[in-house]
């Protein structure tokens, strides 16, 4: 909820670049995914064949552009370090065929879990042209969330380094058992060895040097030597599994998202569409590939339209991160409501003192983004952020504030040409009703068939099942539309708040507290009241050097409840250090509650360190 004084809408400074997507209804109108297709290459020598990482290198080279960068890698110490898409084809051809020689099949799945170093993105290439299935561990992952997902995904192999292996592989010997294969990047041979024969015919020998495990572990550099750097990409298929993404619930463990290789086409739609992808741009996603963002935006997109990606080894540094949009003349940047709150915290000074006059277009996504944080932008950088939705179900953008459209602050924007959403209200099991009213609140759903929707949770097809209502996707987010067809996000089914008769969404009380001068972060939960049902309960964190005592609760109760009125506002507030937050910067609302009420805190495999 934006304050009073500011415009509904953002002014937006004049591009000497046109958008590519000028008129959004224009492009509804006209657009088909066939088209989409048709943009692509598909897979030589294969009769309607697709491959993801065909479509991000191999194609670039085929057409003359092996000498284009595509990574630009920036070590946590050390200097910038540039990999050129002729260069990325031949490793990731080496790694398949390495994965081949190690006894990996079509539809195997592969994990990796690395930092962000150039062999990540050559291996997440292979895996692909391999045939096999990428699925990603973030780096920050502990032992317990590995193993949950290696034995949930029936993973046969893992790319990993030796640190990260010592630390977090090697305590679960025993309980992975289907994994047979660990490829270790960095390092040298002796420390990356293994005393455990092979057992698939044909593979090389592990090397020896660390004691046994019951996988076997070999050394990335010898196994790759001997790799062939021609090797030719696995003939797969629209419907081949790809991708696999993990997603955490409230109860339970988590789900796999199962995605095919005709993912590529939207993910490769989208990024001209939502992210306004330019031929020569400069283009720094943020999120790590360990998530779905950083997989799709990440890697898939921006290398499916060639262009030259920034890929940052180091942790968030507002300094570094301001150095390197201007260093490395950043065009199009994606990045976390999370990072963009912390970059307000270090203040507009630093910002300032940057020249980031290269950068054409800043997008989010996570998170709703607060409103505050689209005025700051358009303010302290001189240009606005466009927030975007999506899931890791859908697997790609779906509801976009594009570079043609006014912003709206808090609102998620427009659908994307391909893409139909409506505002429902379930009525039975398996039924919808879709609401026309402007501004009603419902559940967002979304009409079945894009490329990159899920194809299922693996080994949960009664979970899968649950999520449709006919050819409605129902995404479990609930959100209105505006008479001029924006959509807001109003919040998580299970986040709503029912207090006295009143249904509220946490987004709009916690953007209204963030526009408080001394609030840094703020999450509401609903607590049992006796009479209203529920009441809310804020929790925030303050800004560096403001002071936590009783008057500072009163002033922030005060402000809420001055811009959202008593039905609304918290009726307690308590100040925090920190709050609960997955890995990925989103809030962890019903961790705030499962702690407030004495409950079961759920799966917290995804929870920040």
């Amino acid at each position: 909820m934006a304050s009073l004084s500011r415009p509904s809408e953002i002014a937006k400074p004049p591009s000497l670049i046109p958008p590519r997507l000028p008129d959004l209804d224009q492009a509804r109108a006209i657009f088909s995914w066939d088209e989409a297709r048709r943009a692509l290459d598909g897979l030589p020598g294969v009769e309607g064949g697709l491959n993801i990482a065909h479509e991000c290198v191999d194609r670039h080279v085929r057409a003359g552009r092996g000498s284009k960068v595509a990574i630009r890698w920036i070590p946590a110490d050390g200097p910038l370090q540039e990999v050129t898409y002729g260069e990325l084809a031949a490793r990731s051809n080496r790694f398949a065929h390495a994965l081949h020689r190690l006894g990996v099949q079509p539809g195997d799945r592969i994990f990796a879990l690395s930092r962000r170093v150039p062999d990540l993105y050559a291996a997440v290439l292979g895996i692909l042209k391999a045939g096999g299935v990428f699925c990603p561990l973030f780096p920050a992952f502990g032992p317990d969330p590995i193993r949950q997902r290696i034995t949930g995904g029936d993973g046969v192999a893992l790319v990993t380094t030796p640190d990260l292996h010592a630390a977090k592989v090697a305590p679960l010997a025993g309980q992975l058992p289907s994994l047979r294969n660990v490829i270790l990047l960095g390092g040298d041979a002796e420390e990356n060895g293994d005393t455990r024969a092979s057992t698939d015919a044909g593979a090389p020998e592990p090397t020896p040097g660390i004691p046994a495990f019951p996988w076997a572990t070999h050394a990335a550099e010898p196994l790759l030597a001997d790799a062939d750097p021609a090797w030719p990409v696995v003939a797969t298929h629209p419907d081949d599994l790809a991708l696999l993404h993990f997603t955490s619930g409230t109860t339970g463990a988590p789900k796999g998202a199962m995605h095919v290789h005709e993912a590529v086409v939207a993910h490769h739609a989208t990024g001209a569409m939502a992210l306004d992808f330019h031929p020569d741009d400069v283009f720094w996603c943020t999120a790590d590939p360990g998530w779905v963002t950083g997989t799709s935006y990440g890697i898939i997109a921006p290398l499916a339209h060639g262009l030259t990606l920034v890929v940052d080894e180091g942790e968030f540094d507002a300094k570094r991160w301001y150095r390197i949009l201007e260093e490395q003349r950043v065009t199009n940047w994606y990045t976390a409501p999370t990072a963009i709150r912390m970059l307000m915290k270090a203040g507009p000074e630093l910002a300032r003192s940057h020249d980031l006059s290269n950068l054409r277009f800043i997008a989010s996504v996570g998170e709703p983004l607060n409103p505050e944080a689209v005025h700051w932008s358009a303010e302290v950088l001189n240009r606005p952020i466009h927030d975007n939705w999506w899931q890791s179900e859908t697997g790609g953008i779906m509801i976009a504030n594009v570079q043609s459209l006014p912003i709206r602050p808090g609102s998620m924007g427009k659908p994307l040409p391909g893409i139909e959403a409506a505002i429902v209200e379930r009525t039975g099991p398996g039924e919808v009703r879709v609401l026309e009213t402007p501004d009603d609140e419902g559940e967002l759903a979304l009409r079945a068939g894009w490329p990159s929707m899920f194809r299922g949770y693996l080994h949960m097809e009664d979970r899968y099942r649950s999520c449709f209502a006919g050819d409605w996707y129902l995404t479990g987010d609930i959100a209105r539309r505006d008479a001029d067809g924006y959509y807001w996000f109003v919040g998580r089914a299970d986040d709503l708040i029912k207090s006295a008769g009143h249904l509220v969404g946490p987004f709009e009380v916690e953007s209204a507290l963030l526009e408080h001068p001394a609030v840094a972060e703020a999450a509401v939960i609903g607590t049992p009241h006796p009479v209203a049902g529920e009441v809310i309960k804020a929790f925030v964190t303050l800004k560096g050097g403001e002071a936590e005592d009783r008057a500072q609760v009163r002033s922030i109760l005060a402000f809420a409840r001055e811009r959202l009125g008593p039905a609304v506002a918290p009726r307690t507030l308590e100040i925090v250090d920190s709050l609960p937050r997955t890995r990925s910067g989103k809030i962890m609302r019903r961790l705030l509650k499962a702690r407030e009420l004495g409950l079961p805190e759920g799966d917290t495999s995804t929870l920040e360190g």
